[in-house]
């Protein structure tokens, strides 16, 4: 009973931040990409997100068409939940800073993940529903395209088989190699207790 009580409280607090945080990150990624604004599925992330967000970009603005709000607010949900988990853990909490540095690998994981799965959904779906009109569907393709589109011009489709999807999982695993290892282990990460690692 002992060691199950803070076990359930680091659950719950992962479970609740990690929700939220990937609220934060998918609106940042809708709005980075120009997506539908009026689909519902935006429509939601941003009903979830504004509370937070409306006020934090008084005081941060955006830069050259980048939402650096919601990168902020998503580094500071992810430390909150941090420091949360060191306390319930009943570790003796670090320098102040390095949960926010911890934050900053987490968050880039986390986007490469999004780039990962929303590609790979959008393979399965392009085989199982061609012609989904689908919201969900509609804001995958609005996600992945970007990323698609470029390696599409350089490597043109083989006998119909489009290859692209290939290039960018390649891209996607050589940067959370190069990058995202290397940062992690660079601030002393702790695996398990930042999203996306």
């Amino acid at each position: 009973m002992g060691q199950s009580l803070p076990q359930a409280g680091i659950y719950l607090v992962q479970t609740l931040f990690n929700l939220y945080l990937m609220a934060v990150v998918l609106r940042f990624v809708l709005q980075l990409v120009r997506a539908d604004f009026y689909n519902p599925v935006s429509q939601f992330l941003v009903k979830v997100t504004d509370p937070a967000l409306k006020p934090l970009r008084r005081i941060v603005p955006g830069y050259g068409g980048i939402d650096i709000a919601s990168i902020v607010l998503a580094l500071l949900v992810q430390a909150a939940g941090i420091y949360l988990i060191i306390l319930i853990s009943g570790v003796s909490l670090p320098n102040m800073f390095k949960p926010l540095l911890w934050s900053v690998v987490g968050f880039a994981s986390l986007l490469l993940n999004i780039a990962f799965f929303a590609v790979i959904i959008t393979i399965i779906l392009s085989w199982v529903a061609p012609q989904s009109r689908n919201p969900i569907v509609d804001l995958l393709r609005q996600i992945t395209d970007p990323i698609m589109q470029p390696i599409q011009r350089l490597i043109p489709p083989i006998g119909g088989l489009d290859l692209s999807p290939i290039f960018v999982f390649i891209a996607i695993n050589l940067l959370e190699i190069l990058v995202v290892r290397n940062l992690a282990i660079l601030f002393g990460v702790p695996r398990g207790i930042i999203m996306g690692l």
